[in-house]
């Protein structure tokens, strides 16, 4: 048999062929694996994924800084994003009322994960006025204002990142340990916090029932005024309602009244002028803050709402 130039050529090639054949299957089984798209339904529970995920995580929030979650209306941007989640995170008792919606008109087939599962829950009674989901559903959904509860959601959070990425599970365990270490200490600060403000004076009167679960766990009286309804109605209060909401404000005692990060503070100061109280600086509920600014993390939030609370009630 002879062998021409061009036929050993023609036989190399194959052979290179079938070489490049098997490697290209071993290159791609060693490449990274993709990571799991991740959606947070809120500012918060982003933060604790960025947390726990870490760079294992592709990390989209649906709700940003500064925005309420009770009035958040979706985007067409939102469907797309479900429609490539993995997982989703939510809150659940009613805070995202839009997500089952949504949801399905996204065609989502990803995990929906409710990080408040575990949690003791907090009901509002009828007889306390407007209730944070409306009328029919008695549930408080605050539950993060609780630092032992947030340890909760964040455990969580990490078996489900567990569970939809196994190969990264000791990453995600070993974050949320330390995570959890962070919130176990800052519980404890807060709470010997709160405690150096004299008994009479722990009274927290705000313009929106979010701190009930943070009465609880650190011995304030959260109070219910009118204060709430006339801040959250569409149509601007009357001057009946605003002189009511003031005698109770007086009648309680209370030496300041709290806004939110989330609310305009016109109203408010008009209030507590009328009424003859102080305003405090602006607390953090529903959402984190901008970056940069002192609640821009979920921990820096709570530090920063125990420090305003502390230095305004103490005085």
């Amino acid at each position: 048999m002879q062998f021409t130039a061009a036929s050993w050529l023609r036989g190399a090639t194959a052979v290179t062929a079938v070489f490049l054949g098997m490697l290209v299957p071993a290159a791609q089984a060693a490449g990274p694996a993709r990571r799991p798209n991740v959606v947070a339904t809120i500012s918060i529970i982003g933060d604790w994924a960025k947390n726990v995920g870490g760079d294992d995580i592709e990390l989209t929030t649906l709700v940003g800084p500064d925005g309420d979650p009770h009035e958040y209306e979706p985007v067409p941007a939102d469907s797309i994003t479900l429609s490539k989640a993995d997982v989703i995170f939510e809150n659940g008792l009613g805070l995202e009322h839009w997500l089952d919606k949504l949801y399905s008109s996204a065609g989502a087939k990803a995990a929906r994960v409710v990080l408040s599962n575990g949690v003791a829950v907090r009901h509002v009674p009828e007889s306390e006025g407007s209730r944070p989901n409306g009328k029919d559903d008695d549930r408080d959904p605050h539950v993060w204002q609780n630092l032992k509860d947030a340890a909760v959601m964040v455990s969580n959070m990490r078996d489900a990142l567990v569970k939809a990425d196994p190969a990264h599970a000791q990453a995600y365990i070993a974050r949320a340990a330390a995570y959890i270490k962070q919130l176990d200490e800052l519980d404890a600060k807060v709470m010997k916090d709160i405690h150096t403000i004299p008994e009479a004076r722990r009274k927290l009167v705000t313009s929106h029932d979010a701190f009930g679960y943070f009465g609880q766990r650190y011995g304030m009286n959260v109070s219910r005024s009118a204060l709430e309804s006339v801040t959250t109605e569409a149509a601007d209060p009357s001057a009946r309602q605003i002189a009511d909401v003031v005698e109770q404000i007086k009648a309680s005692g209370v030496p300041v009244i709290f806004l939110e990060n989330i609310q305009n503070p016109k109203l408010i100061n008009q209030i507590a002028s009328e009424a003859g109280v102080k305003v405090g600086p602006p607390l953090y509920s529903d959402a984190l803050g901008k970056p940069g600014t002192d609640g821009d993390t979920y921990i820096h939030m709570m530090l920063y709402n125990d420090n305003v609370l502390t230095k305004a009630l103490k005085q």
